[in-house]
C-alpha cells in the first residue's frame, strides 16, 4: 500500500524515547478525493498518532506514508487562494529590495506549486527555478513561463544542481517542510544550494498556534513535523545553518517565518533580537517539555462536543448545513469528529481541479461556491478557516440573503452577515 513502517525515532535527531500526545484514529489520506467510480472500492486510512521528543522537542507523527503516494498527482494549487498569492507578492517585494536582487540572481524555490511566488520574481527581472515533484503541478508551472524540476528535494538533487553551476541567492520553501520525511536531508540541501551569502526564507506553521488554538486539524499525513523555533534551530544548526530572524505572521492560523544562512561562528552571535526573544518564551511557556502537550486530546474532545450537539441541533430543528473547504485540514476534522452525509449536505470549493470529486472518508460531493447561492443552505461549515475574512468577503451576496457560517477553530462561532464585516 506504499507506506512505510511506524516511525519509532525522531526524524531530526534520531532519539528512539518518543512520547505519545495524542492519536486522532486511523484516518483515510487528507487530499485523496475521490471519483465516482471510486466509491465502491475500499478506501486506505492510516493511523494519525502525534509524538513527542524529548531530546530535541520535535512534535512529530509516527506514520510515512510513500511521498508517490502523497505528491506524485497533487489536487493543491496555490494560485487558488488569493490570501497566499497576495503572501508571496509581499516576500518577493521585500527580499528583492532587501537583496538586490536582479537579472543577475538566482532565486530557487523547493515545492514552488504551480509558480504562484516565483511568478513575482520573475516579473521584476530575477533569475527562477522551481523543483515541484508533484507531475501535474509542474506541468501548470512550466506552462505559464517557470523553469520547474520535476523532482523531490534533498541533499542529492541539491549536490547535482550545484554540480551544474546552480547556486541560490534566496532559496523559499513555504509550508514544505512539514511534509519531508528526510528532514537532514532536506536542511542539508538547503546548506550545499545557497550561495554563501544567499538566506533561505522558510515558512512552516507555528506549533504554539496550533496547540494554544488547538488547530489539529492541520495534522495530517503529509504534514509529518510540527515546529518549535526550538526544534528548528536544533535541526538547522546540525547543518551548518542558523536562524538568524524569525517572524510570526497570521496566515494559515499563525506561521514562523525563518530567515536561515550560513552559521559563521556561535549561533547567538547571529541571532536577531527576535530570534532571542522568541527562543526565551518558549522556553518559559516550557515547549520543550511534554507536560505541555499532554492536555491537548482532551482539548480536542471538549471542541468535538461542542461542535456535534450545534450541527445536531441545526439538523434537528431543519437546517440545512454545507460544507465550505475541500482541503485537507477539513478532512482532518470531518473524519476525526465522525461528521458525515447525516449532518452535511455537500462541500464547495473554489479550486475547479476538486469540483466534481468526492471527499475522502464520508464521500461528501464538491461543488462550485456558486452553488450556494443556487441552493441557499441555512448554514455552512467553514473548514478553511484559516482564510476565513477571504471566503467571507467573497460570500457577502450568501450572507446578505441570511445564510451564516459556522467556524470550528479556535472555538466553535456561528457568524452572520453583520459579524462577517467585522473580522
Amino acid at each position: 500500500m506504499m507506506t512505510q513502517p511506524t516511525d519509532t525515532r525522531c526524524r531530526s535527531c534520531g532519539a528512539a524515547h518518543l512520547q505519545m500526545i495524542v492519536s486522532l484514529g486511523r484516518v483515510p489520506l487528507a487530499n485523496s478525493l475521490l471519483k465516482e467510480a471510486d466509491l465502491r472500492q475500499p478506501e486506505a486510512v492510516f493511523p494519525l498518532d502525534v509524538v513527542f521528543c524529548p531530546d530535541c522537542s520535535l512534535v512529530q507523527i509516527t506514520e510515512t506514508v510513500s511521498p508517490e503516494l502523497l505528491f506524485g498527482e497533487y489536487l493543491y494549487f496555490s494560485s487558488f487562494s488569493d490570501t497566499v498569492v497576495d503572501n508571496a507578492r509581499s516576500i518577493v517585494e521585500r527580499m528583492v529590495q532587501e537583496r538586490g536582487l536582479d537579472g543577475t540572481s538566482l532565486v530557487v524555490e523547493i515545492a514552488s506549486n504551480d509558480g504562484y511566488l516565483l511568478q513575482f520574481y520573475q516579473q521584476a527581472g530575477v533569475g527562477v527555478l522551481g523543483i515541484e515533484p508533484a507531475r501535474n503541478i509542474a506541468r501548470v508551472a512550466e506552462e505559464k513561463g517557470i523553469p520547474t524540476r520535476c523532482i523531490f528535494f534533498g541533499d542529492e538533487t541539491a549536490a547535482a544542481l550545484a554540480a551544474e553551476g546552480i547556486r541560490a541567492d534566496v532559496m523559499h520553501a513555504n509550508n514544505v517542510l512539514a511534509h519531508v520525511a528526510d528532514l537532514n536531508g532536506v536542511v542539508e540541501g538547503f546548506r550545499q544550494l545557497l550561495k554563501p551569502d544567499g538566506v533561505a526564507v522558510i515558512e512552516v506553521p507555528y506549533l504554539r498556534d496550533l496547540i494554544e488554538k488547538v488547530e489539529f486539524d492541520t495534522i495530517y499525513h503529509e504534514h509529518l513535523c510540527y515546529y518549535s523555533l526550538t526544534a528548528l534551530e536544533a535541526l538547522f544548526q546540525r547543518h551548518g545553518l542558523v536562524i538568524a530572524d524569525v517572524e510570526r505572521i497570521a496566515i494559515h492560523g499563525g506561521t514562523l517565518r525563518l530567515f536561515a544562512e550560513a552559521l559563521r561562528g556561535p549561533a547567538e552571535a547571529q541571532y536577531s533580537s527576535r530570534v532571542r526573544q522568541l527562543l526565551a518564551e518558549e522556553q518559559q511557556l516550557g515547549m520543550d517539555a511534554f507536560p505541555y502537550y499532554q492536555r491537548f486530546g482532551d482539548r480536542i474532545d471538549a471542541l468535538r462536543r461542542e461542535l456535534a450537539v450545534l450541527l445536531r441541533r441545526l439538523k434537528a430543528e431543519g437546517k440545512r448545513i454545507a460544507v465550505y473547504g475541500a482541503s485537507a485540514k477539513g478532512s482532518t476534522l470531518m473524519n476525526t469528529f465522525g461528521l458525515g452525509a447525516d449532518l452535511l449536505d455537500y462541500v464547495v470549493d473554489r479550486s475547479t481541479v476538486k469540483q466534481g470529486l468526492y471527499t475522502p472518508g464520508n464521500h461528501l460531493p464538491i461543488l462550485a461556491p456558486e452553488n450556494l447561492l443556487k441552493d441557499q443552505p441555512d448554514y455552512v461549515l467553514l473548514l478553511t478557516w484559516n482564510f476565513a475574512r477571504e471566503i467571507l468577503g467573497q460570500q457577502r451576496e450568501y450572507l446578505a440573503r441570511g445564510g451564516k457560517f459556522i467556524l470550528p477553530i479556535p472555538q466553535v462561532r456561528v457568524v452572520d452577515a453583520a459579524e462577517a464585516e467585522g473580522l
